[in-house]
C-alpha cells in the first residue's frame, strides 16, 4: 500500500457497531510512499498508523491525475 501527503485513508470499521475512521495523510514515512502514515483524521485527531487490510487510500484532490508507476 503507497500513498502521498494529500491522500486520504480510509479505515473500515472491523467489528460490528464500530464505526469506520478516515482522515488526510500528512506525512508518509515509509520508503517510496509506503507506511506508516502520519494521518490527521476527520474528528481532529493525528496518529501514526501502520494501516492493516481493512484499511484503503484514496488520492486525494491534489493528486487526481498523478502518473502512479
Amino acid at each position: 500500500m503507497n500513498a502521498s501527503v494529500g491522500d486520504r485513508l480510509h479505515v473500515h470499521g472491523n467489528t460490528v457497531g464500530q464505526p469506520d475512521r478516515a482522515g488526510e495523510i500528512v506525512e508518509v514515512r515509509g520508503a517510496g510512499g509506503g507506511p506508516p502514515f502520519v494521518v490527521r483524521f476527520d474528528d481532529g485527531r493525528t496518529a501514526l498508523v501502520f494501516p492493516g487490510p481493512d484499511a484503503v487510500v484514496e488520492e486525494g484532490p491534489r493528486n487526481l491525475g498523478r502518473t502512479i508507476g
